[in-house]
C-alpha cells in the first residue's frame, strides 16, 4: 500500500477522473494533470511513471468507445518526428526537475501562440507542421505526460468534428503511452508503490470515462473548441509555477 496522506489520495484520485474525463469526452481538461501529479509525488521524474499505467488504462477504454470515428491518416506525417521527441525526451528525463518544467512551459505556450495566429489570421485554412508538433509531443509525452495540449491543437488546425477529434487523440496515445513503457523502465521510474496505487485508480478512471462520453454528446463544437484552447492556456500556466 502507498504510503500517501489523505490529500495525496484525494488529489490522485481527482487526477485519475479527470484521465478518464479526457479520454472520452474533453482532452484538454487532461493537461492540468501533469503538475498535479508532480504535487502528488514530489518529484518531476517520477510522477510521469506514476501517472502511465492510469493513462493507459484510460486509453483502452476510449480506443474501444471511439474505434468508428478515427482518421488515423492525420497522425502518418507526425509518426517519425514523435520517435524522434521521444528519444529527446528520454535523455532530458536526467535534467533537474525544474528545467524540465519551464522547458514544457515554453513549449505548449509556443504552440497556443502559433495556433491562435493561424486560427485568426486572414488564412481560411490553418495548418499543423508535422515536425514542429511531432518533436514537441514526443518530447513532451515523455518527460511529463503533457503532450495533451500540442496534439489538441494539431489536431485542431485539421478542423476535425468534435468525435473525430476524440477518436483520434485516443488512437494516437495509446500507442505514444506505449512507446514510453520501455523509456521509464530504463530509467527505473517504476516501483511497486506506483503500480499499487495505479491499480487503485482504475476505477475512478472509468467513472471519468463515463462522465467524458456524456459531456462530448452535448457540447457544441464551438464550445469544445473554445474550451480546449482555454484549458491549453492554463496548463501551460500551471507548468511555470
Amino acid at each position: 500500500m502507498p504510503h500517501l496522506a489523505a490529500w495525496q489520495w484525494m488529489l490522485g484520485g481527482f487526477s485519475a477522473f479527470m484521465i478518464g474525463v479526457a479520454k472520452t469526452g474533453a482532452p484538454g481538461i487532461g493537461t492540468l494533470v501533469a503538475p498535479l501529479m508532480v504535487i502528488l509525488v514530489g518529484d518531476a521524474r517520477h510522477a510521469p511513471a506514476w501517472a502511465l499505467p492510469v493513462l493507459l488504462t484510460a486509453d483502452v477504454f476510449a480506443v474501444w468507445y471511439w474505434r468508428k470515428h478515427a482518421e488515423a491518416r492525420q497522425l502518418f506525417a507526425l509518426a517519425p518526428w514523435v520517435v524522434a521527441g521521444i528519444v529527446g525526451g528520454a535523455v532530458a528525463l536526467g535534467l533537474e526537475e525544474a528545467i524540465i518544467r519551464r522547458m514544457l512551459g515554453g513549449i505548449v505556450f509556443g504552440m497556443l501562440a502559433i495556433y491562435l495566429y493561424r486560427r485568426f489570421s486572414s488564412s481560411s485554412e490553418v495548418h499543423g507542421n508535422p515536425a514542429l508538433y511531432g518533436l514537441a509531443t514526443g518530447f513532451s509525452s515523455t518527460v511529463a505526460n503533457a503532450a495533451g495540449p500540442v496534439m489538441s491543437l494539431y489536431l485542431l488546425s485539421k478542423n476535425l468534428p468534435k468525435e473525430q477529434f476524440v477518436a483520434t487523440g485516443t488512437w494516437f496515445f495509446l500507442v505514444l503511452n506505449l512507446a514510453k513503457v520501455p523509456v521509464y523502465v530504463y530509467h527505473t521510474l517504476f516501483s511497486v508503490e506506483s503500480l499499487t496505487f495505479d491499480v487503485m485508480m482504475i476505477p475512478l478512471v472509468l467513472v471519468g470515462a463515463f462522465a467524458g462520453r456524456w459531456l462530448v454528446r452535448v457540447m457544441p463544437q464551438k464550445l469544445f473548441e473554445t474550451g480546449v484552447i482555454v484549458m491549453t492556456a492554463v496548463s501551460c500556466l500551471l507548468l511555470f509555477r
